[in-house]
C-alpha cells in the first residue's frame, strides 16, 4: 500500500486500533510526514517516556479512569515511536516487539503454559526471578546487583539492591535502624571535619541506610518519601497561610516563629 493510500485510508477510519496507531506513526515518519516527529530519536524521546510513565502513574493514584485510559493511549504511542525508529533502522519491528514479549510471557509462565507447579504469588516471583537469571546468563548475585538499572529513582534502586543482596540483609527492622542511627553518626563526624567528600559519601550512605530501613519494616521508600513530600507541602501552605492571616510575610519571620507556627499547624 502506497504512503498516499494509507494516508486515505486513515481519513476514512471511524474507528482505530493499535494496527492503526503503527501505521500513523509510520505516516508521521516518512518523508512529507510531521517535521517534529521525523526528528525524533531514542535520545530525544527518553525524557517524553518518562514523563508519561508517570502521568500514567498519576492518573492511577488518581483512580481516574477516563484519564488512566488517554495516559495509556499517551504511553503506547512512546512505545509505538521507539519500534519505528528501529524498524527504520533495520532492527527490529513492532511486530517482532510484541512476539518477543509474547514468547518471554510463556517462557516465565510454566505454571500456566507448561506443567510447573506456583500455587502463590510467592511462588510465581520466586519461579520468574529463576527463569530470568537463565535467560540473562545472571549466574552470580553480583551479576543480578549489577543488572539493576542505574536509571531507576534512587532509593527504589536502593531498596531492589538490599532486597537482592539477602546474604548480607538485616535479620529484621531492629538491626537495619541501628545501621541508621551509625550512618547518622558518621554523618555528623563528616560534616565536623569539613571535608566535603566524605560529607557527600556519609549522607549517600545514611540514604541507603534509610531505604534499608523502608525494606525491613514493609514500607516503599519511594512512596514513603512522596507521602512525606506531599505532607510537608500541605504544612507548609498551612503556616504560610497562618503567617499571611497575621500580617507576616514568611522571609520576615524569626526562626522562632516559624517553629512555633510550625508547631501549631502540626498539631491540627
Amino acid at each position: 500500500m502506497t504512503r498516499d493510500e494509507k494516508l486515505n485510508l486513515m481519513l476514512e477510519k471511524q474507528e482505530y486500533d493499535a494496527r492503526d496507531l503503527v501505521t500513523i506513526v509510520e505516516l508521521l515518519r516518512l518523508p512529507g510526514g510531521c517535521p517534529w516527529d521525523r526528528e525524533q530519536t531514542h535520545k530525544t524521546l527518553r525524557k517524553d517516556l518518562i514523563e508519561e510513565t508517570y502521568e500514567v502513574i498519576e492518573a492511577i493514584d488518581n483512580e481516574d479512569p477516563v484519564l488512566l485510559r488517554e495516559e495509556l493511549g499517551d504511553l503506547l504511542l512512546q512505545v509505538v515511536m521507539h519500534a519505528r525508529i528501529e524498524e527504520e533502522a533495520g532492527r527490529a519491528t513492532f511486530d517482532e516487539v510484541a512476539g518477543d514479549v509474547c514468547r518471554k510471557m510463556i517462557h516465565r509462565h510454566p505454571h500456566v503454559f507448561g506443567d510447573a507447579k506456583a500455587e502463590t504469588s510467592g511462588e510465581v516471583l520466586q519461579n520468574w526471578e529463576v527463569i530470568k537469571s537463565e535467560e540473562k546468563s545472571r549466574n552470580t548475585l553480583t551479576d543480578k546487583l549489577q543488572a539493576i538499572p542505574r536509571q531507576l529513582p534512587a532509593l527504589m534502586r536502593a531498596a531492589k539492591v538490599g532486597k537482592k543482596a539477602g546474604v548480607m540483609d538485616f535479620p529484621d527492622a531492629a538491626s537495619a535502624l541501628e545501621k541508621l542511627r551509625e550512618e547518622t553518626l558518621e554523618v555528623e563526624e563528616a560534616m565536623a571535619s569539613g571535608g566535603e567528600a566524605a560529607v557527600f559519601e556519609e549522607i549517600g550512605d545514611l540514604l541507603f541506610s534509610a531505604a534499608n530501613l523502608a525494606r525491613k519494616a514493609g514500607v516503599d521508600p519511594e512512596e514513603a518519601l512522596v507521602r512525606a513530600t506531599d505532607k510537608f507541602i500541605r504544612r507548609f501552605a498551612a503556616v504560610e497561610a497562618a503567617a499571611r492571616a497575621e500580617g507576616s510575610n514568611l522571609a520576615e519571620l524569626s526562626p522562632e516563629k516559624l517553629d512555633d507556627l510550625w508547631e501549631k499547624i502540626k498539631k491540627n
